[in-house]
């Protein structure tokens, strides 16, 4: 169930980076100013509103104590999510490839920036920072395996050091570790190394995406701000359809 979702949130994603481009081909200038388009344009400011709820939980104790007994938190977030991403597509139905206002393209372009900083923080990262915790596990139980092949290998050393004392003066002394033992050290310390690179290039990708939420956050309030203004000039110059 969880990779059905994961599979319909890149496929909306996907969708409202490139539904856009199709302006190339087709517009309906008049499309946004009918009922229809107006109806889905007020879906779609509805829907993107919805996600502040959540926010509020998260920022505004009392409010979120009081929204605890009554949804989970799991579902708040689902909420956030799914309305997060229903409703920028709805707004570019609604704006059915319109873009002759700087308004209009500004809010397309934050509505894209918002959907795909805020997937990259939900799938992206979260796969990256799981990794690198099932790496750094993998890690130490590679260490823990190498140190005790080590371990193991320090009282045959001492014993074949003590039987080839007495012919010191004619051979050289015998190796101190078994072969078996240094083919699966070896084997140990290159799978330690790899995992040490693993870890080291998944935690410079989470750096990488690290600033986000900040980007997140910033095209959040401008899209909201974007989108009072863009209520505000289409109930002062009035709908079409009225």
């Amino acid at each position: 169930m969880r990779e059905r979702g994961d599979i319909l949130m890149t496929l909306a994603a996907a969708f409202v980076l490139l539904f856009p481009l199709g302006f190339v081909v087709h517009a309906s200038p008049r499309f946004p100013g009918s009922l229809a388009g107006s109806l889905i344009g007020i879906a779609a400011a509805v829907l993107m509103l919805l996600p502040l709820v959540h926010v509020a939980a998260r920022r505004i104790g009392r409010f979120g104590r009081w929204l605890d007994h009554r949804i989970e938190k799991r579902t708040l977030l689902a909420i956030h999510i799914y309305a997060g991403v229903a409703g920028p597509i709805l707004a570019l139905v609604h704006a059915a490839h319109k873009f002759e206002s700087p308004l209009g393209i500004a809010l397309t372009g934050t509505v894209i920036l918002v959907v795909w900083s805020g997937f990259v923080g939900r799938y992206f990262l979260v796969q990256i920072t799981r990794a690198v915790r099932a790496r750094t596990s993998e890690l130490a139980a590679l260490r823990l395996g190498l140190d005790a092949d080590l371990a193991s290998a320090v009282p045959i050393a001492g014993e074949g050091r003590a039987k080839s004392k007495g012919w010191r003066f004619l051979f050289a002394p015998a190796d101190e570790f078994e072969l078996t033992d240094i083919a699966d050290a070896r084997r140990r310390a290159e799978a330690l190394a790899d995992a040490e690179y693993a870890v080291r290039a998944e935690r410079a990708a989470a750096g990488l995406f690290g600033g986000w939420r900040a980007i997140h956050v910033v095209t959040s309030t401008l899209l909201y701000a974007l989108l009072l203004l863009h209520i505000w000039a289409g109930y002062y110059f009035g709908f079409r359809w009225l």
